[in-house]
């Protein structure tokens, strides 16, 4: 196997807050650390990942998928012989902003922000590791390096929406050290595509074990057939252990099919030096054609037999109206939530204590506020 060592993100350009090296860890192992100990990190074993988190205790939440995130990333990094300890940060770092109660708490958030700058949890990710963390005493936010705060900002590729994050970070914060309409790091991008493998896996798990679609529904896509039909016939065949050895044989056959196609774009586009991977004008970690269509169908099926699925939707609009309930009572009387309220940014002070909440602290208040 053909070392990629030479493409890694093997050295820091450094950090917005100069601070000295270590003599014991890495620039890269400090920001995993740093991450880590942080209070978002923690605050993400009580935020829903599709299920909100008072209704189980087996169904995964953003910490439990964060940490399956940096598993499979992990990986391929290491298989590739790429900076493992960016990988592992980026991912664990990748869900830091997002509001209580998903994707439906970010929705109901964007909308009571709408007139003042909206609401990106992507975004949100980099406010929390850049202002909101306050743990030292010579700088505000984690002071993670360049290198993690571009992957952050680059989750999704190259930044499009410059006066968004000028509205939500402060393009001056990042005092020009970062190339914004480049592309991202090799590291960073499969941080960002080993988000995809986890998801589209679990939450098939966890729809099943929540009965919204069974054994019979999943061979509907014949990638998950081909599977379970390779398995030897028992008649004690448990159902939750074949969806077990399935979501496991998944996520293998994908990191598979991700490397050699990654390797494949590395040697056909003739990139030779980190600097050509920035300038590539598309992800070179990616899966071939074959495995795009397959995800399309796993994420159609995901969206039909459990996004859609009457219960989901009732949690999700619920969530979104104690989301909006909760906005509209700090914003008459900040003072009682807030400790420092400016003026000019009064809303999305409320829209950073909001995010940062869990499900539970969340729906406490709005119990009490009914």
């Amino acid at each position: 196997m053909k070392s990629y060592n030479y493409l890694a993100i093997n050295r820091t350009k450094g950090r917005i807050y100069k601070e000295p090296l270590s003599k014991y860890r890495t620039p890269f192992q400090r920001d995993r650390d740093r991450i880590i100990h942080s209070t978002a990190f923690r605050r993400l074993k009580h935020k829903t990942q599709v299920f909100v988190n008072t209704e189980g205790d087996h169904f995964r939440t953003r910490i439990t998928h964060s940490i399956e995130v940096a598993q499979i990333a992990r990986t391929i990094s290491k298989y590739l012989n790429l900076n493992d300890d960016l990988t592992e940060t980026l991912s664990l770092a990748h869900d830091l902003g997002h509001t209580p109660f998903g994707h439906a708490g970010e929705d109901a958030l964007n909308e009571c922000m709408i007139n003042h700058g909206g609401f990106d949890h992507n975004l949100q990710t980099l406010r929390i590791v850049m202002f909101l963390e306050k743990k030292y005493l010579n700088f505000i936010g984690l002071n993670l390096t360049l290198e993690t705060i571009d992957g952050l900002l680059k989750h999704n590729g190259p930044c499009e929406n410059i006066s968004l994050i000028n509205r939500l970070i402060g393009i001056k914060n990042l005092k020009n050290r970062i190339d914004l309409k480049k592309n991202s790091s090799l590291e960073a991008q499969i941080a960002s595509i080993s988000d995809d493998i986890a998801y589209n896996n679990h939450d098939i798990q966890d729809g099943f074990n929540a009965k919204l679609f069974n054994l019979n529904d999943l061979k509907e896509i014949d990638f998950f057939k081909k599977i379970i039909n390779n398995y030897p016939r028992t008649k004690s065949k448990d159902n939750n252990i074949i969806i077990y050895q399935m979501v496991r044989d998944s996520i293998n056959f994908m990191v598979k099919d991700l490397m050699n196609t990654t390797i494949f774009n590395l040697k056909k586009n003739k990139i030779k030096n980190i600097k050509d991977v920035y300038n590539s004008s598309y992800h070179l970690v990616n899966f071939s054609k074959k495995y795009k269509k397959i995800i399309n169908e796993i994420r159609y099926f995901l969206k039909y037999k459990m996004y859609n699925n009457k219960k989901v939707l009732l949690n999700n609009n619920h969530g979104k109206k104690v989301i909006k309930t909760i906005f509209k009572h700090i914003n008459k009387n900040p003072k009682k939530y807030l400790q420092f309220i400016n003026k000019n940014n009064k809303e999305r002070a409320i829209a950073d204590y909001i995010s940062g909440m869990t499900d539970r602290y969340a729906l406490n208040i709005y119990k009490s506020i009914k």
